[in-house]
Order: C-alpha cells, then sequence, then structure tokens
C-alpha cells in the first residue's frame, strides 16, 4: 500500500499509518490479549469495533507490513494474524501512551495495571516483552526467564477478581 504523503515529517507519517480510532486498539489487543483470529478480536473488543471496520483495519495493517496473516493449520476456514518486527518496535510507543493515559485520563485500575507495569519496568521489561512477542509471532527463539506476558494478564486477572462486585 502507498501513502498519500502530505509531508516528510516522522511524526505526520506515523499518524497517517496508525492514527485512525481502530489501529492502535487491535495492536493493543494482538500484544496484551494474545488474541491472533477475526473472531478473538471481533468478540474480545472491549471498544466493540464493527465487524466490517475490523476486516478493514487487519487488511489495511496487513498491507502497511504491520500483520501477516496466514492459513490456520488447526481449522482451514480460519487465518492467523501475526504481529511483524515493525508493530513489534511499538510496544514503548504503547507503554509511553498507557503511561500518559494513567496520569491524564480517568482509567480503571483493572485496565491501566498493564500499563503501570510497562511503566514501572521500563525499557528492560519492554524488551523483554518484545522478545516474548518476536518468538509467538515471528517464530524467533524463546528466551529463558519468567514470561512478561504471564506477569501482565495475572496482574489484570488479579484486578479484575478484586474489583468485582
Amino acid at each position: 500500500m502507498t501513502l498519500d504523503l502530505r509531508s516528510g515529517c516522522p511524526i505526520n507519517l506515523s499518524m497517517e499509518v496508525l492514527g485512525d480510532r481502530w489501529s492502535l486498539v487491535i495492536l493493543r489487543d494482538m500484544m496484551f490479549g494474545g488474541w491472533r483470529h477475526f473472531r478473538e478480536l471481533l468478540e474480545n473488543s472491549r471498544e466493540g469495533i464493527a465487524s466490517n471496520i475490523l476486516a478493514a483495519r487487519l487488511k489495511r495493517l496487513t498491507e502497511l507490513g504491520l500483520l501477516t496473516r496466514a492459513d490456520d493449520p488447526s481449522h482451514r476456514q480460519k487465518v492467523i494474524y501475526s504481529l511483524t518486527e515493525p508493530a513489534i518496535q511499538l510496544l514503548p510507543v504503547m507503554a509511553v501512551l498507557g503511561a500518559w493515559g494513567r496520569r491524564h485520563l480517568p482509567v480503571t485500575e483493572e485496565l491501566s495495571i498493564r500499563a503501570q507495569l510497562l511503566e514501572e519496568g521500563g525499557p528492560p521489561l519492554w524488551d523483554d516483552f518484545m522478545d516474548e512477542l518476536r518468538t509467538l509471532h515471528l517464530g524467533a527463539p524463546a528466551r529463558d526467564g519468567p514470561s512478561v506476558f504471564e506477569r501482565l494478564t495475572a496482574a489484570y486477572e488479579e484486578v479484575k477478581a478484586r474489583n468485582v462486585p
């Protein structure tokens, strides 16, 4: 896909790719939710993305080189989406956006706990998580050590369970 470039500004160009309402949310859900199938992304969307919008964004993210799509070997009619290296390298951006949102917006504890842990862990934690994403999505060798994904998910589940009325 080619972009209709308005300028050579890196911030503008990044917004051309990621600035719509749903692209970063889809990438967030793939990174932090572990969802890689269309149905998972649709049904688990807290923000309620419409199926036609999800399909269009997945197609666009694939055309832009942020996702790949392959037949799912477990089911003939499913495809599995994977993050590419450029998408994985958005993790620090997500961490900084989450930290900013925690400071300046009315977030919930449940939905901000992962952002808190990423902020507290800083770049070393981000690097470990990006390596995990590379293993999952790109087939890179797994590293030894505790799973960042599991730690973030456990913290989310703990806060969620604590806040159930």
